[in-house]
């Protein structure tokens, strides 16, 4: 089978941990690319992402990644959890894993890596906002369900 790009959407909450997890027990296989996608809406210092703004960081191979000054250059929270839980995947399932980092809304900028890095599949978390607080504050999720140029699999937090 050919090799398939797979996006996770990862913000570092719980519920992006979770459909991580989801992706990595029900979806991901033997040769597939993992992208993980993050976005900040600001750096601690903007200069260093300005080379980027519009089309996000280069791909950053999960090697460099661990390394934490390459995490610190690209302003990449430290959360061993998810790091650990990449390198196991990683290697279990000889996965390719890649990180893709964005800088701006994060609705636009997850709908714009879809068709950027021709993903076949993006999964991400919901937070399991109620109907209000959906309306009030927005969602990503409910945005990127109808925007996306992929399918797109919510991992429910509940």
């Amino acid at each position: 089978m050919a090799e398939r790009r797979i996006g996770v959407a990862m913000d570092f909450s719980p519920s992006s941990k979770k459909a991580l997890r989801w992706a990595a027990d029900n979806l991901v296989r033997k040769g597939d690319t993992l992208v993980l996608l993050h976005v900040r809406h600001h750096g601690r210092v903007e200069s260093k992402n300005v080379l980027w703004s519009h089309t996000g960081s280069p791909l950053i191979p999960l090697e460099e990644l661990l390394e934490p000054q390459v995490r610190q250059r690209y302003d990449m929270p430290e959360d061993a959890e998810v790091y650990d839980m990449l390198t196991a995947l990683a290697r279990q399932k000889e996965l390719c894993v890649v990180v893709k980092m964005y800088w701006g809304d994060p609705r636009e900028k997850v709908c714009d890596a879809v068709g950027e890095l021709n993903l076949e599949l993006l999964v991400m978390g919901s937070r399991g906002l109620g109907q209000i607080q959906r309306i009030l504050l927005g969602s990503v999720t409910n945005y990127v369900l109808s925007n996306a140029s992929c399918p797109v699999t919510v991992v429910k937090s509940k």
